[in-house]
């Protein structure tokens, strides 16, 4: 127990005047408050560019170990059903964090060649051509006593190819440099008015490359007036490098100018921008998921079916239209050029309607309907007809051939 005496004093000393501080303590504390506050935003900053990376990282990990789920569960005869996403409120905005991810597959057409129908198909054309060939060896021992090769339509097709191969190189060296050298030239850290002036050096790169691909190609095709087959490689690929190099810049832009602040420059690799430039694809990523070897005999197989299917236009064009429109215009127009020129133009013509034009599947539906109401109307008339013959001219006797014939064909009353 402490004295009473004791314990008042110490509650007097508490409860007292505050007792003299020095005089330099409330400056130290002025001076530290924007110390403070400089130090604050620092961290705020430190803390934002950690949960920036740290959510890169986590994507990355969350894509690979998708990528190994899937190739360590190949798929079922039943797929799974797919979640379907919750309707976004108005306040809930979409996650623009997500991205494809890549995953080993068959192509679309190998799948199609799985099914037995696409298969048969797929044979049919095959012994097509084998028909023409052996009928067109034929015709030529039978007529001329020798076998002819014309390839007359190829050639023309795919003339003056070295010119648009010259064409085609400064179009991909501007393509592989261009959109490169821009990302690197934004990927330098700021540093007052140089980053603006490398800014705007990388816009005139990409505005001269848009310049190369969008005028170099069609003066050539129309100044030189290449064949439609050179003229068809220079637009696809015009086309084509004008794609990839978007999408190139839109997906690595925003990577590298997050990673901006580190030291050094942080831009993708040149190797995998080149892998991009042939790679089937036009989502650009840093890796793609490949076959452990090349299988040649694969591209072997694709290949042969590439140059076939180029013999075999080329073949049914040359043999069935090129001799009958080649001298259309110098001939006197008859009934018999017409029907001529319709039954050699039917099998190239249903052959390009069914391969290569993307309006088949509407087309058939309105054409289906179209035949399906004809028919319709054209079945009520013509049982009316019917039904009124019969009934003023009936069939002196019943027969098995007065009841498959119709009676309007020999009723006059």
């Amino acid at each position: 127990m402490e004295p009473m005496g004791t314990h008042l004093r110490r509650r007097e000393g508490l409860g007292g005047e505050p007792e003299e501080r020095p005089s330099g303590e409330g400056n130290t504390e002025t001076h530290r408050a924007p110390d403070l506050v400089q130090w604050t935003r620092h961290m705020e900053a430190v803390k934002m560019q950690l949960l920036e990376q740290a959510q890169e990282k986590l994507v990355e990990l969350l894509d690979r170990a998708i990528w190994e789920a899937i190739q360590s569960h190949p798929p079922q005869d039943r797929p799974l059903p797919s979640p379907h996403p919750a309707p976004l409120s108005k306040t809930q905005k979409p996650s623009f964090g997500r991205r494809k991810v890549f995953v080993v597959r068959k192509s679309l057409l190998d799948e199609l060649m799985e099914v037995q129908h696409f298969r048969t198909i797929y044979h049919m054309f095959i012994a097509g051509l084998c028909v023409f060939i052996i009928s067109t060896l034929a015709i030529d021992f039978i007529d001329e006593g020798r076998l002819v090769l014309e390839f007359d339509l190829l050639i023309f097709s795919f003339g003056q190819l070295p010119l648009a191969l010259v064409t085609w190189v400064p179009m991909f060296l501007a393509t592989l440099l261009a959109p490169y050298q821009a990302l690197r030239l934004w990927a330098r850290p700021r540093a007052g008015g140089a980053w603006m002036l490398r800014a705007v050096l990388g816009c005139v790169l990409l505005a001269a490359h848009a310049a190369v691909l969008c005028v170099l190609p069609i003066h050539v095709a129309v100044k030189h007036e290449l064949p439609p087959a050179s003229r068809c490689i220079l637009v696809f690929e015009q086309v084509r490098l004008l794609m990839k190099s978007y999408s190139f810049l839109r997906e690595a832009v925003p990577g590298t100018l997050r990673a901006r602040g580190r030291e050094g420059i942080w831009a993708p690799s040149f190797s995998s921008y080149l892998y991009f430039l042939f790679c089937p694809t036009l989502i650009y990523r840093e890796t793609y998921p490949r076959t452990p070897s090349v299988r040649w005999n694969y591209v072997a197989k694709n290949f042969a079916q590439a140059l076939g299917c180029v013999l075999y236009a080329c073949f049914i064009l040359g043999r069935l239209c090129v001799p009958i429109f080649a001298n259309m215009s110098r001939e006197p127009f008859s009934t018999r050029a017409l029907l001529l020129s319709i039954m050699h133009a039917t099998l190239p013509g249903l052959l390009n309607f069914t391969m290569n034009d993307r309006h088949t599947g509407p087309a058939w539906n309105v054409l289906m309907w179209t035949l399906l109401f004809l028919g319709q109307g054209i079945q009520v008339s013509l049982y009316c007809q019917e039904w009124y013959a019969r009934w003023h001219c009936p069939l002196p006797q019943t027969t098995f051939w007065g009841l498959l014939t119709p009676r309007s064909w020999s009723c006059h009353a």
